[in-house]
């Protein structure tokens, strides 16, 4: 393995390493529905509903536009790790240092605020019938913290909760749209590609947020490279995986990447 001298003040350079055979296709299953189950949050479960419940399913052009965008940035942030095994912070670090300080900032300014796990408390105790929301979504972000805490490698943790959100959303959709179906709403699905339009009325905030949160969204984006790292593909096999505080054993290995 052959290293490349830093210049003061720079990230050190990547080493020279092999490329790790690929996997078979089932053992890479796993990033991606990682990252469409982390997309389906606030903007899927409050802002679009908000916007087809008051103007129909016009701007369903927009869910479109972002999740298409946003394929290509995540495709990209994954190149990079596949080829490298160094984190997408890593990268733009590179670029230029603070980068790093910088989407740091912007990732915790977007989800330090608990209104997700509020909005999923409300849902929860409307359909229960009772219940305080806030109590419940203290209890949410405990259970999160706890499981993110105590899981010896947080990846694989990740991974196996995602998994099976997506199998509830996907039996939540068969069951709405055979509620759509066999309802007057069935109406409304031909908005979409017939009468295309921007609802202005809804206000500027709301729907550029909304297109911003169709898909994952931010900082949500950056950390699909963490996924794949921590899957152990491409690059990523030569890299320390994320461990546990409490129960995890740390890795010895380097923490810049190859070439």
């Amino acid at each position: 393995m052959r290293t490349f001298p830093t210049a003061r003040g720079k990230i050190p350079d990547v080493a020279v390493a092999d490329l790790p055979d690929p996997r078979p296709l089932r053992r890479v299953i796993g990033p991606g529905v990682v990252a469409a189950a982390i997309g389906l949050a606030s903007g899927e479960f409050v802002l679009w509903p908000y916007i087809s419940a008051n103007v129909g399913l016009v701007f369903l052009w927009g869910a479109f536009v972002g999740v298409v965008f946003q394929f290509f940035i995540n495709m990209e942030i994954e190149r990079y790790t596949l080829a490298t095994g160094e984190t997408a912070l890593t990268g733009f670090s590179r670029l230029w240092r603070p980068w790093g300080l910088v989407f740091i900032a912007m990732a915790v300014l977007a989800n330090m605020w608990p209104g997700w796990a509020t909005s999923s408390a409300t849902v929860l105790t409307y359909a229960i019938g009772a219940g305080d929301p806030v109590l419940f979504a203290i209890g949410e972000l405990v259970l999160i913290g706890v499981i993110l805490t105590l899981a010896p490698f947080i990846y694989r943790w990740v991974e196996r909760i995602e998994f099976v959100k997506i199998g509830a959303v996907l039996v939540l959709l068969v069951g709405a749209l055979a509620v759509a179906l066999a309802t007057e709403s069935r109406g409304g699905l031909a908005q979409a590609v017939t009468a295309p339009a921007v609802p202005l009325e809804l206000g500027a905030a709301l729907i550029l947020g909304a297109l911003a949160f169709a898909g994952a969204g931010g900082a949500q984006n950056l950390v699909q490279s963490n996924w794949i790292r921590d899957k152990g593909l491409g690059m990523g096999a030569r890299m320390p995986k994320l461990v546990s505080p409490v129960t995890g054993r740390p890795e010895a290995a380097p923490s810049t990447g190859y070439r």
